[in-house]
């Protein structure tokens, strides 16, 4: 079993028993669904491409249990299935691999034999993939040096079924000669860092060195840890990463020191149907793990413990997800990119003075706006908080706090089908809404300006923009928007808040920019040329 960490051997699925390791590499023979789930379970066998396959193989060995002169009890087999699926909830490739496997039992169980045996060949060149176009990206991100990359629990052959994933990279990095050091975290509380990641790059000569978890951002501060390499036991649509505890906590520090953090999974492990990090189940493991170990206890008897077997990164530090099929956009960083870079234009225009003024890109049922308290001249892609656009409730999990007006933001998402808002404060505009400032929402009429065209009114000639009160209490603000713009359906894309900007929205970001770009232009227009706009009484 060098090359392969699993194999299908004469009815049973033989793999290396992990929890052996590195005392000793023994073989575990499974030949049963009991045997399959309690090795899973015991993490004999643990990586989500891993159990992924074995999942698969658990669909055959309760096919072959289930037969009887050639007649398959469908039911029975499925009933077993579903308890193999159940044994890790939070990994999505358990649950993939057996309704894989599952979808060949009306075809015999020959059939499914042969999709769990094509999952298994599959897996390795699938690993190879993503691994060559992990290292591909850090040697971009990191040129012309030897690399020192930090690694967290174990994501090689014995993680999946061959090759590897995070740790296949850096097996590639070390065959191009392209790899100086790799820091093993030591992954608390069963060790696979130090059980399994350090005896893998032993058996593959790889230089490294073993340390404690809590160490590890101090090793990016003083270490010159290039980047951060971790593999994934789920990815949800909006890009957030679940895998071994202590993950998250490595892409905080490697975002304060400024090191990438590089995910490295197979496409199976993306699991588009759960739409974002807080979704996911948690699987919450046994008191014993936590206190003590090896048979040893290190606590006092009956302490209460708090034993998560992951956690979840969300997407905004998460510099790449890289797959089989290369490296994938990250939907938080393109958009926070996209905002950053439209935030300074209006700064260096003095539209976003000091700290005022914020942007949001819409994702869905979330949305990613700038963060609360930073210069918008200085504004980089992780500088972005994603929150619900039903609610306005901050999802991201970095303590950052949302824009105070993310409930005006909010507000237009809910009643039009924009995907961008911008809140600037340019000053002709600004100056327009105080001098049409009232108590109560009041549109105020533009008549004979070209620009007119440029807001998307129903009129190219007359355009009625409503002014809002400025309240103290600013979800009050986004309650009166929301309003006025269900009464509305025509109203333009563009509203003034008194004495506080305006907001403009469109179906892109470029597009809400131009707009308030408009609005400001044709103010500065009624400023210059004596023309006054009219408020407008509504019967």
């Amino acid at each position: 079993m060098a090359e392969r960490s699993i194999e299908w051997v004469d009815g049973a699925l033989v793999t290396i028993d992990q929890r052996a390791l590195p005392r000793e590499l023994r073989e575990l023979r499974i030949t049963t669904v009991d045997d399959l789930i309690d090795a899973i379970k015991s993490l004999a066998i643990r990586g989500a491409p891993a159990i992924g396959v074995s999942g698969a193989f658990g669909v055959v060995l309760a096919a072959l249990a289930a037969t009887t002169d050639g007649v398959v009890n469908i039911e029975q087999v499925e009933a077993e299935s579903a308890r193999v699926a159940a044994a890790r909830p939070t990994a999505v490739n358990l649950a993939w691999g057996v309704r894989r496997a599952l979808a060949q039992l009306p075809n015999g169980v020959q059939a499914v034999l042969d999709e769990a045996l094509e999952m298994l060949a599959e897996d390795g060149r699938v690993n190879l993939a993503a691994a060559t176009h992990a290292a591909d990206l850090v040697q971009q991100l990191c040129p012309d040096r030897p690399l020192r990359i930090l690694t967290h629990c174990n994501t090689g052959r014995l993680a999946t079924t061959a090759v590897g994933t995070a740790i296949g990279a850096l097996t590639v990095l070390h065959q191009r000669g392209a790899l100086a050091e790799v820091i093993v975290d030591e992954t608390r509380p069963l060790l696979q860092g130090a059980r399994l990641t350090a005896w893998e790059m032993a058996e593959a000569g790889i230089p490294h060195r073993l340390t404690i978890d809590s160490a590890a951002a101090w090793a990016m501060a003083t270490e010159g840890v290039d980047a951060v390499m971790v593999g994934a036991d789920r990815i949800t649509a909006d890009g957030s990463v679940a895998n071994k505890i202590g993950t998250y906590m490595l892409a905080i520090a490697a975002r304060r020191h400024g090191i990438p953090f590089i995910v490295v999974a197979p496409e199976s492990t993306r699991d588009v149907a759960t739409a974002r990090g807080g979704d996911i189940v948690v699987e919450q493991r046994a008191a014993a793990e936590v206190t003590g170990f090896g048979g040893v206890t290190t606590a006092p008897e009956g302490t209460p413990t708090f034993n998560p077997a992951f956690d979840v990164t969300p997407p905004e530090l998460v510099t790449a997800v890289v797959t089989e099929n290369g490296v994938l956009g990250n939907p938080a960083l393109d958009a926070g990119r996209e905002i950053a870079a439209i935030a300074r234009g209006l700064y260096a225009n003095g539209w976003m003075p000091g700290t005022a003024g914020n942007i949001s890109v819409r994702q869905g049922d979330t949305a990613f706006v700038t963060a609360s308290g930073l210069s918008k001249g200085e504004l980089d892609a992780t500088d972005m908080v994603t929150v619900a656009v039903a609610d306005s409730t901050p999802l991201s999990a970095t303590g950052r706090k949302p824009s105070a007006e993310t409930t005006i933001h909010t507000a237009v998402y809910r009643t039009t089908d924009s995907s961008a808002v911008v809140h600037v404060h340019p000053p002709h505009a600004t100056a327009v809404s105080i001098g049409a400032a009232a108590a109560e929402v009041r549109p105020v009429r533009f008549t004979g300006y070209e620009l007119i065209k440029g807001l998307g009114g129903t009129r190219p000639d007359l355009i009625d923009i409503p002014v809002f009160p400025n309240h103290a209490d600013v979800p009050r603000i986004g309650t009166d928007i929301e309003k006025y713009l269900l009464e509305h359906p025509d109203a333009p894309p563009v509203l003034f808040i008194a004495g506080h900007g305006i907001t403009a929205w469109g179906a892109t970001l470029a597009q809400a920019r131009d707009r308030a770009e408009c609005l400001e232009a044709m103010c500065e227009l009624t400023t210059l040329t004596g023309h006054r706009e009219i408020p407008v009484r509504e019967n």
